[in-house]
């Protein structure tokens, strides 16, 4: 137990940055969608999508394996300087070729004439991927206060520079131009548009690279070739999991504007819809992301105990996963109409996409949490098989159905390819697991805690067609209340703590 409560710490910590973080630039969408017409904003949603891309592909599952090589060598500091070396070399290496290329490079993304938003993402994108082993270094050494502050800065940075390029600027060349002049009007000022997002994107990744320098070069620089070999090896199995997965997450926003050739406009606003809405959901993917910063170093750290405490710990941390997972499912869906005010309601015909998105992403987070038997048995390779068959999923349902559905609502058939896919995958990753490295999951704990969540969903939901909205915000307080006092019930969590009630219990003595 000691061990949850500790991943419960750590995934608090990070949490603290990445949900913080994300609500924070889940805030900068109501500036997009209000300064920017849904093409514009399409554009950056499309954007993001390719660069996430390349940033698993730039990083080569080098985090994952030095987290199991740090924990398995005699010296962890030439795994990480190793890694280090390594990954920098290969960021440099795309930068030049990407400034080389960049004509061809447009043209295949079919965003000819945006050549110097391509060139800033992919600067931004490489300096990321040379700074996840630093931040991989700050986790391993439990340094998570460090890491949720740069993580927090970066965040805080980034939405300062937006805000001053998108609202200070317009209004300080009206006023005082002799202020910005000389750095605002040769990039074409106003006009520049979404462009001065991808200016804020690469200030402040470049002072994230300022604040890791003591974990860059406070150190003795040792370089193992065969070290690197043996991490190569079992690490590419990851990259093409990674690949696959994060082309998996980003299916729609890439391959809509592929599927309806000659509707190039139509089809960059239905991305921009899409992302939009997508932004909603993404508290599940804030919580995921979370829990994975904890659960990497926490499973390689259990893998040193015992087995009997090792196997608990496993296991009860998918079923805490999947409690929180409903809990976060449940307050989102309950409080939609509140929540969608966060967009424009030019973009609200795309809301129908929030609970399907939400669904499809607590899935992948239970498929994360079940990939820990092929990480702690090495055989990585079943990771990019699961990763595999998902891309392949996601992209056949996405060719099937986004067409089938059309112009305007065919982002709908990229939410429903996302939540199938997720699922297949998670249940054929369950029954592998099982084979290859049985654990004595609590399915029937957790398939009652889906049940329980699944009845208070259609109460709530059905509770919002018959009653006002201001009674129906406190009908779904109350279900989530009772939500969690089943779950409290269950697990035998006391509704006071012991010490409370030793304090109380002593007042009235």
């Amino acid at each position: 137990m000691g061990g949850i409560k500790s991943l419960a710490k750590d995934t608090a910590v990070y949490g603290l940055s990445s949900i913080v973080g994300r609500f924070l630039n889940w805030c900068l969408v109501p500036l997009y969608v209000y300064l920017f017409p849904t093409e514009e904003y399409g554009i950056v949603t499309y954007l993001y999508g390719a660069t996430a891309v390349a940033l698993v592909i730039l990083n080569y599952g080098m985090e994952t394996g030095f987290f199991r090589f740090a924990n398995k060598e005699k010296d962890p500091e030439k795994v990480y300087t190793t890694s280090l070396i390594s990954v920098g070399i290969t960021s440099m290496l795309f930068i030049l070729f990407l400034n080389a290329f960049i004509n061809p490079v447009a043209s295949a993304m079919k965003l000819q004439g945006y050549n110097l938003f391509i060139i800033l993402m992919g600067i931004t994108v490489a300096v990321d991927a040379f700074t996840n082993l630093p931040f991989a270094y700050l986790r391993y050494k439990n340094k998570a206060w460090r890491f949720a502050g740069i993580k927090l800065l970066n965040v805080g940075v980034n939405i300062g520079l937006n805000l001053f390029f998108l609202l200070a600027c317009p209004r300080l060349q009206s006023h005082f131009p002799g202020l910005i002049d000389w750095f605002y009007t040769p990039l074409g000022g106003k006009s520049f548009g979404i462009g001065w997002i991808f200016v804020a994107n690469i200030i402040s990744t470049f002072i994230v690279l300022l604040c890791l320098l003591p974990q860059i070069h406070r150190r003795e620089y040792k370089f193992s070739w065969s070290l690197l070999k043996r991490m190569l090896s079992y690490s590419w199995p990851l990259l093409i999991l990674g690949i696959a997965g994060i082309l998996s997450q980003n299916m729609g926003q890439l391959i809509i504007p592929w599927l309806f050739p000659g509707h190039e406009i139509e089809a960059r606003s239905m991305v921009g819809i899409y992302g939009a809405n997508m932004k909603i959901a993404i508290v599940m993917v804030m919580f995921t992301q979370a829990f994975r910063y904890a659960y990497e170093p926490f499973i390689f750290a259990q893998a040193k105990g015992n087995g009997e405490d090792r196997t608990a710990a496993y296991c009860d941390a998918m079923k805490y996963f999947v409690i929180f997972g409903l809990l976060i499912f449940l307050g989102v869906m309950y409080y939609l109409p509140m929540l969608k005010h966060f967009i424009s309601s030019s973009y609200w015909q795309g809301l129908d996409v929030v609970p399907i998105m939400m669904l499809a992403e607590l899935c992948f987070g239970v498929f994360f949490n079940l990939s820990l038997w092929y990480k702690l048995t090495d055989k990585t390779q079943w990771g990019m098989y699961f990763s595999i068959i998902c891309f392949v999923l996601m992209l056949g349902l996405n060719v099937w159905l986004v067409p089938m559905i059309g112009i305007p609502n065919g982002y709908m058939g990229s939410a429903w390819a996302a939540l199938i896919s997720y699922f297949i995958v998670m249940v054929m990753s369950y029954f592998a697991g099982q084979k290859y490295y049985p654990l004595p999951y609590q399915k029937g704990r957790i398939f009652t805690y889906v049940v329980i969540a699944g009845v208070l969903y259609l109460l709530g939901m059905g509770v919002g067609k018959v009653m006002s909205l201001s009674v129906t915000y406190c009908v779904r307080f109350i279900l989530l209340v009772l939500y969690t006092g089943i779950v409290a019930a269950f697990e035998n969590v006391p509704f006071i703590s012991p010490r409370l009630r030793r304090m109380l219990h002593m007042r009235k003595r």
